[in-house]
């Protein structure tokens, strides 16, 4: 059984600890120059900004831990994996890496996970049943700790948003987990929510400091990290879809960028202000409003997951079906549509007589 007085107060703790500790580490940033300036070609801003503000989160999570105490074989590596990742992301905020050192950062911070013995070994298919990865296990780990932290960190470009989406995938990780019974991905899962969230506190519009690479990286790291403890183990149809689904929003944000890209000839790595959030700002909704409805996206592909997780495989094919219908409306809102068209956001329009904006 659960300790719930335990897990409230690890929660308190580190939501507390990060919410007392984002002004001291808003001072350090600035101090060391991690801010983040007005850029034309990426971000809305105005006025310099503090950075580097996921330092509170990992000091969040730090305080919850050192209370729980949670007993893992795998532990040690996955913390020296967060550090590596945390180190990487900070040298960013202030030195603007190029994007090699970066990677081998993102890298290194994987290599700490797969030694340490986490790894996705396997998936559950409908007919075919289990599917092992034997040695490529190790490179399919690698990458999906990489994806996931290029993921949140891609659309960590409005205030509160990155943080605020990967709460809510956190949260579907943790109800999976409790679900489940996952012991180990409860307490991490809680303790990174409650850091998550006392950072969101100064994160939110208007932010007086943003996560930077340190946090978007991290946070990152750390749902690539849980979903493999938890969703990959586990034997529900379609097992690796599930944390596909709990972050959707960034992953595919992130892919329709590198298809954008592609089609124009232009360096993956190019900044622009075309991913779904910008879309949002350019259809008329305020920077507020443009977060909240990418929350509610992320909650409802959370819940998507929920479901699915235990679901029959009539219901996995259903979930399916929406979850194809969601990515589309995704893909439409970020302009991937050629020739401009919106063809099933303007058949709901035509449904409920809206008109589009231009």
């Amino acid at each position: 059984m659960y300790n719930i007085p335990e897990l409230i107060i690890a929660f308190l703790i580190s939501l507390v600890a990060a919410l007392l500790i984002t002004p001291v580490v808003k001072r350090l940033a600035i101090k060391l120059n991690a801010v983040d300036k007005p850029d034309n070609n990426r971000k809305m801003h105005k006025g310099v900004r503090a950075s580097m503000g996921g330092l509170a989160i990992f000091i969040g999570c730090i305080a919850g831990l050192l209370y729980i105490q949670p007993q893992h074989e795998h532990l040690l590596g996955i913390i020296i994996g967060a550090i590596i990742i945390l180190v990487t992301g900070m040298l960013d905020d202030i030195y603007q890496l190029k994007p090699l050192m970066k990677l081998t950062g993102q890298i290194g911070a994987g290599l700490s996970v797969v030694l340490s013995g986490v790894i996705i070994d396997k998936i559950t298919l409908p007919f075919l049943g289990i599917i092992y990865f034997d040695n490529i296990s190790y490179v399919i780990t690698i990458l999906w700790i990489v994806a996931a932290s290029n993921a949140i960190n891609l659309i960590d470009g409005l205030d509160g948003l990155a943080a605020g989406v990967s709460a809510i995938a956190l949260t579907s990780i943790f109800i999976m987990a409790v679900m489940d019974y996952r012991l180990v991905v409860v307490y991490l899962t809680l303790i990174l929510i409650g850091s998550t969230v006392g950072f969101l506190f100064h994160n939110f519009y208007p932010a007086k400091i943003f996560m930077g690479d340190t946090g978007a990286l991290f946070l990152g790291y750390a749902i690539a990290v849980v979903s493999i403890l938890g969703l990959f183990k586990n034997i529900a149809l379609f097992s690796f879809i599930i944390p596909i689904i709990v972050i959707t929003i960034p992953i595919f944000d992130t892919i329709l960028a590198i298809i954008r890209r592609i089609i124009r000839r232009q360096s993956i790595g190019t900044a622009d202000k075309e991913h779904i959030h910008y879309r949002l700002l350019k259809m008329g909704y305020s920077h507020r409003a443009s977060v909240l409805i990418l929350y509610g996206f992320s909650a409802f592909f959370g819940l998507m997951a929920i479901v699915f997780n235990s679901a029959t495989l009539q219901i996995s094919l259903f979930i399916i079906a929406i979850f194809l219908i969601g990515v589309q409306i995704i893909s439409e809102l970020a302009g991937i549509v050629m020739n401009g068209q919106q063809p099933f956001l303007d058949g709901i329009r035509k449904v409920f007589g809206m008109k589009r904006s231009q």
